[in-house]
């Protein structure tokens, strides 16, 4: 799969491969507050942004907060 051709919401097995991890580490990581996600339709299905997964992998860099 692309980085390039991703959705916006990635679903658990997405996130596993961009990330280059099990599934389960995906949950876990969400789990226990690494990763955040949100629950979508009645069966409570996982998904992620694909920013923070991009950003969790090193893939895009975060801007640097501006101080005043």
């Amino acid at each position: 799969m692309s980085i390039g051709n991703l959705p916006l919401l990635l679903t658990v097995r997405q996130a596993a491969e961009v990330l280059n991890v099990h599934p389960n580490t995906i949950r876990n990581w969400e789990r226990d507050g690494v990763l955040a996600g949100v629950r979508i339709g009645n069966r409570r299905d996982r998904r992620f942004a694909k920013d923070t997964i991009l950003l969790l992998g090193g893939f895009i860099v975060a801007a640097p907060e501006v101080q005043s």
